[in-house]
């Protein structure tokens, strides 16, 4: 049987989790976690490598399921949907996504691929006036028109992540679920991201960074999910939230934070 017939409501969460455990590899990877995120909510899902977000955001992308009778997930209210109903609530950007892309399609086509969930290759799909120019309005947006008549795999990894974001953006989300998205770039290129996303949320749409990096997480992200070993540890506010006491326990070692007008950073202690 088809999914039923999509009609996103707003007094519904983007997605969310209800109690659910799942497991990869005989091994427990989220561990009966629950949570949602609301439209018009800016979050950060952070914690320390193998604490399960990248399970995370496979679960959402349906990639992987919650074990036998270990929860459920829903996404704009319903259990179950399809690509094409995820694409219009979530536009998800990882690093694996990059991999899978980093190939000849000029980055122009990929952006378009958007419309139809494929890699850049758009044969058989007919592909309109508007979803060319909305293609390039999305990149103009984002800075990188310039890149439009490129090869993926001629890009750096700042540009082809930019290039992904507009592949996301095309279908015009709720919000962008960004899975460490400044992994393998450099300083230049991360704060270039960073102010990318800040964009983003000034046009409307919500950013939720998964991320292991306190840098990422700007002053427009307003909650912050801290995920160990598979569970929420805490959740709520930015300010209430990204404490030293909570940082430390979160990654096992003793760390004071900074807050600044720009942001956060962690300075790992003399002792630690």
């Amino acid at each position: 049987m088809a999914p039923p017939f999509f009609s996103f409501n707003k007094l519904q969460p983007l997605f969310e989790l209800d109690n659910v455990t799942i497991m990869r590899n005989g091994h427990v990877a989220l561990d009966n976690v629950s949570f949602s995120v609301n439209p018009g909510e800016n979050v950060a899902i952070l914690g320390p490598n193998g604490c399960g977000k990248s399970s995370l955001v496979k679960t959402i992308a349906r990639d992987l399921f919650p074990a036998t009778g270990k929860g459920s997930v829903t996404v704009g209210g319903l259990t179950r949907w399809n690509l094409f109903d995820l694409r219009k609530i979530l536009g998800i950007v990882s690093n694996e996504l990059q991999s899978q892309c980093s190939r000849e399609e000029l980055a122009l086509d990929l952006v378009i691929s958007g419309f139809f969930g494929s890699y850049g290759v758009l044969e058989p799909y007919e592909v309109t006036h508007e979803m060319t120019e909305k293609a390039w309005e999305t990149l103009m947006f984002l800075d990188a028109a310039h890149l439009a008549e490129r090869r993926m795999d001629e890009l750096s990894s700042g540009e082809g992540r930019r290039v992904l974001i507009a592949r996301a953006l095309v279908n015009d989300p709720k919000a962008l679920l960004l899975d460490e998205p400044t992994t393998s770039l450099d300083i230049r290129s991360a704060n270039h991201l960073i102010k990318t996303l800040q964009s983003i949320t000034e046009s409307g749409v919500g950013v939720i960074l998964v991320t292991h990096h306190i840098e990422e997480i700007f002053p427009e992200i307003g909650r912050v999910v801290l995920l160990q070993s598979g569970r929420v540890m805490a959740d709520g506010p930015t300010e209430a939230v990204m404490t030293s006491e909570n940082l430390s326990h979160l990654f096992q070692i003793p760390v004071t934070v900074d807050r600044s007008p720009f942001g956060y950073h962690a300075r790992v202690e003399a002792n630690g």
